[in-house]
């Protein structure tokens, strides 16, 4: 009869040591799980940010156009500015 009390408090024993890591387990996904739907909000926001980006490319096309023109627009002026004395 001893023993088998002695056995009832090792089961006991080794079940809540399980319950306590599973616990300790539980608590560390559900702040995973916080974490990932905070990175899920702030994903879908950054995306959005993002929206304006092909835009991008089409002021730089611009731009590179107008400095082309306006280099071609000084160098057809050349001739007619007056010389700078330092030159």
């Amino acid at each position: 009869m001893v023993l088998w009390w002695i056995g009832n408090l090792a089961l006991l024993a080794l079940v809540l040591t399980a319950a306590l890591l599973a616990h300790r387990v539980i608590v560390v996904a559900r702040e995973i799980s916080r974490y990932a739907d905070d990175i899920l909000v702030h994903g879908v926001g950054l995306t959005a940010a993002l929206d304006p980006l092909p835009a991008l490319q089409d002021t730089r096309r611009l731009v590179t156009e107008v400095t082309d023109h306006a280099g071609a627009y000084v160098e057809a002026l050349g001739p007619a500015l007056p010389r700078s004395p330092m030159q």
